[in-house]
């Protein structure tokens, strides 16, 4: 299960970085974690909508390995 949330994470961040670099050619990887340092990418809506879907996996990643580590503490 870890593999897939991580092979859906790196998808999602390769989407978003590929989006960022349509509106802005110049940007990397770390840039699409601080998009406020660009004004193009805060103000647009597909990229917001597509940095919200990598912060869902995110939190669906930590939700699933924190309720897996409280599960192998129980037994």
């Amino acid at each position: 299960m870890e593999e897939l949330f991580d092979e859906l994470v790196a998808t999602q961040k390769k989407r978003l970085l590929e989006l960022a670099r349509l509106i802005v050619p110049s940007a990397t990887a770390d840039d699409i974690m601080q998009p406020n340092d660009f004004p193009e990418l805060e103000g647009h809506p597909e990229f917001r909508y597509e940095e919200g879907v990598l912060e869902g996996v995110l939190t669906a990643r930590m939700a699933y390995l924190a309720k897996r580590k409280e599960l192998d503490l129980a037994c």
